[in-house]
């Protein structure tokens, strides 16, 4: 088969190029740490439904509607990016749908009157997020060699996992455990607890301009927009008829749709969890996130070179079974020091599962067709994962139990797992 690198052999950018994008990363990550993962679902389940089982299961049913969505629509949306050649508008429109949509968080009341709101919310930050991820992923070969594209890629891991967790210990601090928190915010309509969304859109804000600054963009191409999606929609029909082409970029997909589908589900319901099975109040959540993102940022910087080193393929491996071992233990453990003992073990392994699968599409990738295959890699994260939080709903509902509903994590990692292991290595760059 005819070789088409998806890398270039030389850097083709200077290291502010390379930071900016990392830091774009470290702009954006808090929105999914704090609003999905920590803070606002835990308040939306303890503070606005007031139950915590029901508000689990509203929560998920919005999750996997976004999910729906972004595994139907980000191959096309990938595939029209291709054909019109640039990549930052894309970033620009979803970043900018993703931030209006956390800032309405804001008037999320604490009374079950403000349940629609909150849910059309965050799902449609949820989906703005995720188209987001398609187009900046896209660009990631642009900026690397062949040599140092896994570095790169831990590194913006790495930088996404620190700035949340100095947005954690912003919130933390001056919000939540501030008896007299700033601006007159007042504890009993939760207004400290709201506002966490509106400093995750600062904080995007700020931090997210020196990507559109600094970090190259391809060629606008000639075409109307109506052309692009016209021959857009015509190139993912090929793509997707001609996968026989490509078939070790179509084994990974697989896999790779399998245990992000765990990683989501983890991420969605992590505090949720933390705060029904094991009694744990907004402050210890935040601190336990906040500790959970310093583990996970060490393991994506560590695990950076290993992936340059040993390979994508068995970085993603070995990051695998240390999230089902450490999975398999956080499920059989009932006293809170052992839920964190092994659930900062079990975040180690997060980032470079993340960073590894995209440094491997990146170098499987043929040149002139990444975002439409960073298109299909958003559908292989997505086009199950509302099935995840459904499962992860159903589960508990029937057995009126979280735990219950945690176990189906392991698995999407265990099925993952033994379809990577079909991948493979000698066929790197020649799809």
């Amino acid at each position: 088969m005819k070789k088409n690198r998806g890398v270039k052999s030389d850097n083709p950018v200077g290291w502010r190029a390379i930071f900016s994008w990392c830091l774009f990363d470290w702009a954006n990550s808090p929105q999914p740490t704090i609003i999905v993962t920590f803070v606002f679902s835990a308040y939306f389940a303890k503070g606005v439904v007031g139950d915590e089982i029901e508000g689990t299961v509203l929560w998920s049913h919005a999750i996997a509607a976004s999910g729906l969505l972004v595994a139907v629509l980000s191959p096309l949306l990938g595939a029209i990016a291709d054909q019109r050649g640039r990549r930052k508008p894309w970033v620009a429109i979803f970043s900018g749908g993703c931030i209006l949509s956390s800032g309405a968080l804001w008037w999320v009341m604490p009374e079950p009157s403000s349940i629609p709101l909150a849910l059309v919310s965050v799902g449609i930050a949820t989906m703005c997020f995720e188209f987001v991820t398609v187009f900046y992923n896209a660009s990631l070969p642009d900026l690397a060699s062949s040599t140092t594209i896994g570095r790169i890629s831990g590194w913006g891991w790495g930088a996404g996992y620190v700035g949340a967790i100095f947005c954690l210990v912003l919130c933390l601090v001056l919000l939540i455990q501030n008896e007299t928190p700033p601006l007159g915010l007042d504890p009993n309509q939760a207004e400290n607890i709201r506002a966490t969304a509106l400093v995750v859109v600062i904080w995007w804000i700020v931090f997210g301009w020196p990507y559109f600054s600094f970090v190259p963009d391809g060629k606008a191409s000639n075409k109307s927009f109506g052309l692009s999606v016209r021959d857009g929609t015509a190139a993912l029909w090929r793509t997707v008829r001609n996968l026989r082409d490509h078939t070790n970029i179509a084994k990974f997909l697989v896999a790779r749709m399998l245990y992000a589908d765990g990683l989501a589900t983890l991420f969605q319901f992590g505090g949720l969890y933390a705060a029904g099975t094991f009694g744990m109040d907004f402050s210890e959540i935040i601190k336990f996130g906040i500790a959970m993102n310093i583990t996970a940022g060490v393991g994506a910087f560590a695990f950076a070179w290993l992936d340059d080193w040993i390979g994508s393929k068995r970085t993603i491996m070995a990051a695998l079974a240390g999230l089902i071992g450490f999975g398999a233990l956080i499920l059989a453990v009932d006293k809170t020091f052992w839920f964190w003992v092994f659930g900062l073990s079990l975040s180690l392994f997060i980032g470079p599962v993340q960073a590894a699968s995209r440094t491997l599409l990146a170098r499987l990738s043929p040149t002139d067709m990444r975002a439409e295959m960073f298109g299909l890699y958003a559908l292989s994260g997505k086009s199950t994962s509302f099935l995840g939080p459904m499962i992860f709903g159903w589960t508990t509902l029937f057995f009126e139990s979280q735990r219950a509903g945690m176990a189906s994590i392991l698995g999407f990692w265990i099925a993952g797992l033994l379809v990577l292991t079909i991948v493979e290595d000698s066929a790197i760059s020649r799809d």
